[in-house]
């Protein structure tokens, strides 16, 4: 990761600089944590998983961007009681600060859980409610995705573009399965009854923040999910937007930090992946 850290690669600012640093010493930890977590709890569901690996990154994150930043608000997936109804009004509560740090302290719980190696950690920096600095870093492949608003996404330093496919069917899409199975669930599952036959194929990895992140290297070429929060989304907006996609809701609104049901994607495909959604009845 050294050749990531030189600031001047993406602009040399030191919110930016921060938070790769935060992200790049949580992702340690948390490697050294691989399947030697000794609490596991249940959140909103039984599959929503929390483990004191969650907790600790979110401190260890937390802590540093306060001795930096120790005027700046902070909101943190860990510090939040399970449920779409808390999680609103968390950020509800912040959404006007004027700095306002969003993190996940790892993005993909159950995969890491498990010892699938597709997790992150997210951490996003908004000025007046808009992001302006997003930072996804995958620490089982040493990969950091930075953005900055303005300034262009990287990834190994390198600038990232959104893939070039035109249509759903020439496509390769991901998605989730929500955690909420009386209302996030439902809808998703609609959503890819309808959409699954229409694209080139799709993949489930369990991590909104690295699906983002992987749309704006061109690895996929869209995502869309009911039921996430601003933690899971504010990084990978930023990602997508710097990289030359579009991220909105998924009736085709801009994207802002209140947005749940998300839609991303090269920009190309993204009214005929919006159709689809409201076709199946899955959008909202």
């Amino acid at each position: 990761m050294s050749d990531q850290l030189n600031g001047s690669v993406i602009g040399g600012k030191s919110f930016t600089a921060v938070a790769i640093n935060c992200a790049a010493k949580a992702g340690e930890w948390i490697q050294t944590k691989l399947g030697n977590f000794s609490r596991l709890d249940l959140k909103y569901s039984p599959h929503d998983l929390v483990t004191e690996v969650d907790k600790g990154s979110e401190r260890l994150i937390r802590n540093l961007i306060m001795t930096h930043f120790p005027h700046h608000s902070f909101l943190g997936e860990e510090g939040v009681e399970p449920g779409p109804e808390a999680s609103t009004k968390a950020l509800e509560g912040v959404r006007e600060a004027e700095y306002l740090w969003i993190v996940d302290p790892i993005d993909g719980t159950t995969n890491f859980v498990h010892g699938f190696p597709f997790f992150c950690v997210s951490i996003a920096l908004a000025y007046k409610g808009e992001v302006i600095v997003g930072v996804v870093y995958d620490p089982m492949k040493d990969e950091l995705f930075v953005a900055e608003k303005g300034k262009g996404a990287y990834v190994h330093g390198k600038r990232m573009q959104v893939s070039s496919e035109e249509t759903l069917q020439g496509s390769l899409i991901a998605t989730g399965l929500p955690a909420d199975h009386r209302y996030a669930l439902p809808l998703n599952l609609k959503g890819i009854q309808e959409i699954a036959p229409k694209v080139r194929n799709l993949r489930i990895a369990g991590s909104a923040a690295l699906h983002m992140a992987y749309v704006a290297a061109g690895r996929l070429s869209g995502f869309w999910e009911i039921g996430l929060n601003s933690w899971d989304l504010a990084a990978g907006s930023l990602l997508i937007q710097e990289s030359g996609g579009i991220v909105s809701d998924t009736t085709g609104h801009p994207y802002h930090l209140g947005v749940r049901n998300v839609a991303a994607s090269n920009g190309l495909i993204q009214n005929e992946l919006i159709a689809a959604l409201h076709k199946a009845e899955a959008s909202k």
